[in-house]
């Protein structure tokens, strides 16, 4: 005993003692570790702990927000901006930040309490023909938003002189890649790590801004709005981007795989998803924005694809903005092209009941990554069809997947209502109250949809 405090004297104090200090030599001889090398696993718990807290916090909520501002998401603000300006859409935005919160709570919750996805207590609570339709519906509107994500990679290396078979080989294989990093937190890392890029937008915005005087006055006057079917498109558009089916699905999942149920986990997880929703309207605005600068330098531009977006912010801004915008939208595609193809994968894994977590080798879950591998395959083989119109395939696909989360959300709340699976952490009244606003208002923009058609 005498021998292993002296050591750690010799080890943890001995700069102390060769400087002729008193103050940890006798505390070195104190039975078990000496008083100095607990101060000093102190401070190393104290690290790790907030070590700890940090990689608690930030996850599957900021990585599903940073995804949802997508390749196609990209596309409609900014031909948002450039056809309407600013106007309402930026306070649209603010506004539907309560949504994909409101959403992602709930799912988050009810994974984290019943320790079981959407997909298991769908097929428990209400049968299978539920579960079927979910799976299906995911599938379809995932290739779709997948397609648009390759189309804005794809566009984003053809700035730099890549062909577009090339330049959909390359894509395809990045989003592929990831799977060969072993084990859920490294994978994790890799998407914050693409993710991050975001602040490109941000950037931007600042360098390409619309004069304050035109802001100010489109923000004030909403003379832009004429009744006519396009801003119901748009706003449609902006509502379905704010929260997309593939959301609920692959951060409900992701908390699963990362780990850890019960209550001492919402507080930190409520954060994460509140640090990526505003992480998220800030991107929006800031591609508003940058949208709005470039009106009237952009021809024809409802079926302007991401190609002449860059060539616009080229020509009116110089090569280095078009770059940095390529790098922008290739990054935001590659993401969401991530994240998408997960949360298909995990839906279609839930409901065949196979091995699904990407701390799981290729061999230990093959059906798994098979299901990641098809679904970006799919879609890489989709754009190259030739004369598809991009611009109204990425407008089209936000629209579908506000249509399809009525259902999605219908399901949250009648689940995070049942007291057998959520116990005291149930909906509130309050809860209940703004989660069937939501629900009422994606009907009002489904129903004024239709409607322009007629």
């Amino acid at each position: 005993m005498i021998l292993d405090s002296v050591r750690d004297v010799i080890y943890f104090g001995g700069n102390n003692i060769m400087n002729g200090s008193n103050e940890n030599r006798l505390e070195g001889f104190n039975i078990g570790k000496s008083k100095f090398y607990n101060t000093i696993d102190r401070k190393e718990k104290k690290y790790l702990s907030r070590s700890t807290l940090l990689w608690t916090v930030i996850g599957p909520g900021l990585l599903a927000a940073m995804g949802d501002n997508d390749a196609g998401g990209v596309i409609s603000y900014c031909v948002t901006g450039m056809k309407f300006g600013i106007s309402i859409f930026i306070p649209l935005c603010i506004f539907l930040i309560i949504i994909p919160y409101a959403v992602q709570e709930m799912s988050m919750r009810i994974g984290t309490i019943s320790g079981s996805s959407l997909i298991k207590l769908i097929r428990k609570y209400y049968g299978r023909y539920w579960v079927k339709y979910h799976v299906v519906a995911l599938i379809v509107e995932n290739i779709l938003m997948l397609s648009t994500e390759f189309i804005g990679m794809t566009a984003g290396l053809i700035v730099i002189g890549i062909p577009i078979w090339m330049g959909t080989a390359i894509s395809l294989i990045l989003v592929l890649s990831i799977i060969i990093f072993a084990g859920y937190k490294k994978k994790e890392k890799m998407a914050l790590l693409i993710g991050s890029s975001n602040v490109i937008f941000i950037v931007i915005a600042f360098i390409v801004h619309p004069s304050a005087v035109t802001s100010s006055y489109n923000f004030m006057s909403l003379s832009l709005i004429h009744g006519n079917n396009d801003l119901v498109w748009y706003t449609a558009a902006i509502a379905g981007n704010s929260i997309a089916p593939w959301m609920v699905f692959f951060q409900n999942s992701a908390y699963m795989d990362k780990g850890g149920t019960g209550e001492r986990h919402i507080f930190a997880r409520r954060l994460d998803i509140r640090i990526g929703c505003i992480v998220q309207v800030i991107i929006a605005i800031c591609i508003l924005v940058s949208g709005a600068a470039l009106s009237g330098h952009v021809q024809n531009i409802e079926n302007a694809a991401p190609a002449e977006l860059i060539l616009g912010f080229t020509n009116y801004f110089g090569r280095g903005i078009g770059i940095l915008f390529a790098l922008g939208i290739f990054n935001a595609g590659l993401l969401a092209s991530i994240t998408i193809s997960l949360s298909s994968s995990w839906c279609v894994a839930d409901a065949f009941n196979w091995p699904h977590s990407l701390n799981n080798k290729i061999k230990e879950a093959h059906k798994f990554y098979a299901v990641y591998v098809g679904s970006a395959a799919v879609a890489a083989l989709i754009i190259l069809i030739p004369n598809l119109p991009l611009n109204y395939m990425a407008l089209i696909t936000q629209v579908i997947g506000g249509i399809i989360m009525i259902p999605i959300i219908i399901f949250i709340i009648l689940l995070s209502n049942k007291k057998d699976i959520m116990g005291k952490y149930k909906n509130s009244l309050f809860i209940n109250i703004r989660a069937y606003m939501i629900a009422a208002v994606l009907i009002g923009i489904t129903i004024l949809l239709l409607w322009s058609f007629l």
